[in-house]
């Protein structure tokens, strides 16, 4: 079982990070923070999450898993990413960054903060302002 192999610590962390989010600690909504948080910044899909899920033994449903992403999503834990792909993936870190996406493969990579640099914008459509600047680039093993 699952809740044999967590740390009551984990445990607690992720039920105070659920908690300072407005979110109620339920235990799959732990379970599933643990899994998310417990390895860094990393991007995934429901789908993987979901494997990992049942590979250490955490019942739930995929339908389970995509409705706590968007719940963790709503309240601010994590990031949709918009890549124009097949799949939806979700970052775990949520401070302004940029992202490259492997192109063949289901890898997405941080770019280094400070190493892109936004300018001359558009002026947003009137009544609207620009809240969020993503770049997506697109790379592959050299040939």
């Amino acid at each position: 079982m699952h809740s044999a192999t967590r740390s009551k610590t984990a445990d607690r962390d992720s039920a105070l990070r659920l908690r300072d989010a407005g979110l109620r600690p339920t235990r799959q909504r732990v379970a599933l923070a643990d899994l998310l948080f417990a390895k860094g910044d990393r991007h995934l899909t429901a789908e993987e999450l979901h494997e990992e899920a049942v590979s250490v033994g955490v019942p739930c449903s995929l339908a389970t898993v995509y409705n706590t992403l968007h719940q963790f999503t709503e309240a601010g834990m994590l990031r949709v990413l918009s890549l124009e792909t097949a799949k939806t993936y979700f970052d775990t870190n949520v401070s302004d960054h940029h992202h490259f996406v492997v192109e063949g493969s289901n890898n997405v990579l941080d770019i280094p903060v400070g190493n892109i640099s936004v300018s001359d914008l558009p002026e947003a459509p009137e009544g609207m302002e620009i809240t969020h600047v993503d770049v997506v680039i697109r790379v592959r093993p050299k040939r």
